[in-house]
C-alpha cells in the first residue's frame, strides 16, 4: 500500500506466530492471545516513548520494565520462547524512531492487525474436519496443569539486566542502544547462570557470523518485494534451527533482524552493521557478568551451608 515504513510494526505483530507451535490449535490460540496483547503493548509504549525528546533515556526505565512484567508474563502462562526477546526488541526499536502522534497511532493499529492475523491462521487449522476431532480427543485426554509459579526476583532482576545493558550504550552515545538491551533479553531467556552463559557465547558469535551474511544481502539493491521475500526466507531458517542450534540460529535471525530495520527505516549500512556487533558485545558482556555473579553467590551460599 506504499508505507513501507510500517513494515516493522507489522512484523513485531508478525512475532506472535512464534509463540506455541507444539501446541494444538485451542491451547495455542490462548497461549498466542496473550502474547499478542504483550506485543502490541510494546509496540505502543514505545511509540509513546517515541513521542518525547528524552526517548533515548525515558526508554531505559520503560524497556526495563517492560521486559519484568513480560519475563513474569513468560513465566506464569508457560510461553515458549521463553522471556521477554521480542517484546523487548519490540518496544526499544519502536521508541528510537521519532515521530508524531499519528505515528504512533498508526504504529500501534498496525502491530495490533498483524497480530490479529497471526491468531487467526494459528486457528485455521481447526477448519479441517480432523484438526477438529484431534482438539476433542486432546480436550478429553488433557489432564489439569497447575500455572508455573511466579519468580518475581528473577522477572525484576531480568528488567534491571536490560536496564544497564542499555543504559552503557547509551551514555557513551552510541546508536543503537537496543541492539545491547535485545541481546542481554536473549541471552536471559534460559534458567540459570551456566545456560546464560553459553546463550551468551551463541549470541555473539552466532551475530558476528550473522552480520557478514547481513551484509552481503544489504550490498544488493534489492526490490521490495524480493526483500519481503528475503526476510520470509530468513525466519523459516531461523525456525528451522533455533531449537537444534542457538548459535547457527542466530546466523539468520541476525541478518533477518538488519535486513527487516534498514527496509522499514533505510540507515546507512556499514554503521548498521558495526552497532550491532558493538552493542550485541555490550548486552552480552552485563549477562555474563551478572550470571558469574549469580554463580559465585550460589557457591558462596553452598560453602556456608555446608
Amino acid at each position: 500500500i506504499g508505507h513501507v515504513e510500517l513494515a516493522l510494526d507489522s512484523t513485531f505483530g508478525a512475532f506472535v506466530s512464534f509463540y506455541g507451535r507444539s501446541h494444538s490449535h485451542v491451547i495455542r490460540a490462548r497461549l498466542q492471545s496473550g502474547v499478542a496483547i504483550g506485543m502490541v503493548g510494546a509496540v505502543s509504549v514505545g511509540a509513546a516513548v517515541s513521542l518525547s525528546e528524552q526517548r533515548e533515556w525515558l526508554v531505559l526505565p520503560a524497556t526495563a520494565a517492560y521486559a519484568a512484567v513480560i519475563t513474569g508474563a513468560a513465566q506464569r502462562f508457560g510461553w515458549k520462547p521463553t522471556g521477554a526477546l521480542f517484546p523487548v526488541f519490540a518496544l526499544s526499536a519502536t521508541a528510537s524512531i521519532p515521530g508524531g502522534e499519528s505515528d504512533a497511532l498508526l504504529a500501534a493499529g498496525t502491530a495490533a492487525a498483524s497480530a490479529a492475523f497471526a491468531l487467526i491462521v494459528g486457528i485455521a487449522g481447526l477448519t479441517r474436519p480432523a484438526a477438529r476431532d484431534f482438539e476433542r480427543r486432546a480436550r478429553a485426554s488433557a489432564t489439569p496443569t497447575r500455572p508455573e509459579r511466579l519468580d518475581a526476583s528473577a522477572a525484576v532482576g531480568a528488567g534491571l539486566v536490560v536496564g544497564v545493558a542499555g543504559l552503557i550504550p547509551t551514555s557513551l552515545g552510541l546508536d543503537y542502544p537496543y541492539w545491547a538491551m535485545v541481546a542481554a533479553a536473549a541471552a536471559l531467556a534460559t534458567s540459570g547462570p551456566d545456560e546464560q552463559l553459553v546463550r551468551a557465547g551463541h549470541r555473539l558469535t552466532g551475530t558476528i557470523a550473522g552480520v557478514g551474511v547481513a551484509w552481503l544481502i544489504m550490498a544488493v539493491d534489492l526490490p521490495p518485494l524480493v526483500t519481503i521475500a528475503v526476510i520470509c526466507v530468513l525466519q523459516m531458517c531461523a525456525e528451522l534451527f533455533v531449537v537444534r542450534n542457538y548459535g547457527l540460529a542466530l546466523v539468520f535471525v541476525t541478518p533477518l533482524a538488519l535486513v527487516m530495520l534498514d527496509f522499514a527505516h533505510p540507515q546507512p549500512d556499514l554503521t548498521l552493521l558495526l552497532a550491532r556487533i558493538l552493542e550485541t558485545a555490550i548486552g552480552v558482556a552485563v549477562v555474563i557478568v551478572t550470571a558469574l555473579a549469580w554463580r559465585w553467590a550460589e557457591r558462596s551460599r553452598a560453602q556456608a551451608a555446608g
